[in-house]
């Protein structure tokens, strides 16, 4: 791997890092402290409940809670970052704050925590997008993330009590709004060169017609 193949890899990574950092240091200090940060969750149909939206991707139950999302983040994040790049930083934000706000919309009225909203709104949001495209590197990761996490598809229902399944569906929902508003944004899928000959004939049928018809109106004047 060359200095500018490195330099790539590493800010495909650096967001999905830097937001694994920011998790796992707020575990850490919770744990440190003997502290817990529930109360900053999401608290629907709250006021003081939405500052949640900003801080409950953050904040995880224990640590067993915080590891199984690290690394559908870093997965999900990498791609999300690997295939949009120019894309990539406005569909997370976008993706974050449409989960969360609908979490707070629809929840119970309970403190939801935890990044398995964002890991729905990207697990969508990779899949649709990448049907929706016709783009086969695309369409590639979309059977992917059907083989990685195509059993996730049960957790928007409500089959356990202490999970939060709202936040899973807020995410889901959010992920193929997300991928339908910027269908037209980011890569596209490649033409083959028998459907760029067809786009160039029709462009040159057109312009003959709209020439005839001008000539035509031409000759019809009166001298």
């Amino acid at each position: 791997m060359n200095k500018a193949e490195r330099k790539a890899f590493l800010n495909i990574l650096f967001f999905p890092i830097l937001f694994l950092i920011i998790m796992w240091m707020v575990k850490l200090a919770e744990y440190s402290l003997e502290l817990s940060f529930a109360d900053y969750g999401v608290r629907p149909q709250s006021l003081s409940g939405l500052k949640g939206i900003l801080f409950s991707p953050f904040i995880h139950k224990d640590f067993s809670h915080l590891i199984n999302n690290s690394y559908p983040i870093l997965i999900l994040g990498g791609m999300l970052f690997s295939f949009y790049k120019k894309i990539a930083k406005q569909l997370f934000l976008w993706l974050f704050f449409i989960a969360g706000f609908w979490l707070w919309i629809i929840g119970r009225p309970s403190f939801h925590i935890g990044a398995s909203g964002i890991i729905y709104a990207l697990a969508a949001f990779l899949f649709i997008s990448g049907i929706i495209r016709e783009n086969p590197r695309l369409s590639a990761v979309s059977m992917l993330i059907i083989f990685l996490y195509g059993s996730m598809i049960w957790g928007v229902l409500p089959t356990k009590e202490h999970v939060s399944w709202e936040g899973h569906l807020a995410g889901f929902m959010a992920g193929i709004i997300v991928a339908i508003f910027y269908r037209n944004e980011g890569p596209k899928r490649k033409k083959y060169q028998w459907e760029i000959d067809e786009e160039l004939e029709e462009e040159f049928l057109k312009e003959n017609e709209l020439n005839i018809n001008y000539t035509l109106k031409k000759d019809d004047k009166p001298n």
